[in-house]
């Protein structure tokens, strides 16, 4: 077995063979990613590839994140894997190799490596514990859309609601035509992070590159006389839509719920298209109360617990970020 990150040694075309064949490939391990990621500011992919002879045996795209430049950058630096690795056969060595690779390539670069899992990786915690890991429960919601009569059907009564009400009283989901469209969307995002969420969010480019490579998922923008007033990023991968970011003006038009219509248009789109499944990509940790996860529930999904490893990789760095991040959200 060969282990390689240097991605002049890489066949991408191979790698995109590879992730598409495997049961658990997902855009966020995909080549596609790769290059979103390698466009966008303040983003760094990292590609490492197992070989056994000619053969793939194994791939793992991490992302390197930081905010800005100075201070805040650098204490902002982390590491994200979401859906990885890939590995053949689910074969021990190999996730060993890509793991050790990993640690090798961002313990210099990045204060924490988190993975965000997309299955039951119960089978190789041990090792990730021995790779310094610890695992922390973290829940989401995935729905299956064998049909849009069927997904509309598990809807909860509130949910149907607030989506016939929104549509008689004039709102509609379109797709994204036009780059202002998406300068409002992210207005609408950017308020919402900065009064509700408080975290991180990345720049504007992240949204228009995204938006402007069309081979790489959907921007369904919801409009209220030709007012955006929502709308929601989703990647598409094989069988699979996934919410990256949503937003809506909730609570600021009588009897219309941007923020719902906004998340049930990944479903429509779904069914009309063929494919399985909308992934939410997260509901928070089951030990703390999260209003999103509420929200979520009324979709009718399948709720999952496949947790997060996390591994630091700076402790003093850590401990710094954390507080900063704290002051940061009290401050907001």
């Amino acid at each position: 077995m060969q282990i390689t990150a240097d991605i002049e040694e890489i066949n991408l075309s191979q790698v995109e063979q590879f992730v598409n064949r495997h049961p658990h490939g997902n855009f966020f391990q995909s080549t596609k990613a790769y290059r979103f990621f390698k466009a966008v500011d303040n983003y760094e992919p990292l590609f490492i590839v197992a070989r056994d002879g000619d053969e793939i045996a194994g791939s793992l795209l991490a992302v390197v994140i930081k905010e800005s430049g100075g201070l805040k950058g650098y204490f902002s630096r982390r590491c994200i894997v979401w859906g990885g690795p890939l590995v053949h056969g689910d074969n021990q060595e190999i996730w060993g190799g890509l793991l050790d690779a990993l640690e090798q390539l961002v313990s210099g670069k990045a204060i924490y490596t988190e993975f965000r899992n997309f299955k039951d990786l119960s089978d190789v915690k041990s090792l990730f514990a021995k790779a310094g890991y610890q695992f922390n429960d973290h829940l989401n919601y995935i729905i299956s859309i064998p049909s849009l009569d069927k997904a509309r059907a598990r809807l909860s009564k509130s949910k149907k609601r607030q989506i016939n009400k929104s549509l008689k009283n004039g709102a509609e989901i379109v797709h994204a035509e036009n780059i202002d469209q998406v300068r409002s969307f992210y207005g609408i995002l950017e308020r919402l992070y900065r009064e509700k969420v408080k975290k991180p969010l990345p720049d504007f480019n992240f949204f228009s590159r995204f938006f402007k490579d069309k081979t790489l998922g959907n921007f369904l923008i919801v409009q209220l006389k030709g007012r955006v007033v929502g709308g929601i990023m989703c990647p598409v991968y094989k069988d699979t839509i996934y919410e990256w970011f949503v937003c809506g003006m909730d609570g600021e038009i009588k009897d219309v719920y941007p923020s719902v219509l906004a998340t049930w248009a990944p479903m429509t789109y779904a069914a009309d298209n063929g494919l399985a499944y909308f992934d939410f990509m997260g509901a928070g940790r089951p030990d703390q109360d999260y209003g999103v996860r509420d929200f979520k529930s009324k979709f009718g999904g399948n709720l999952v617990n496949f947790g997060r490893f996390v591994r630091v990789n700076q402790k003093l760095n850590y401990k710094f970020g954390k507080l900063g991040l704290e002051i940061l959200k009290k401050l907001s």
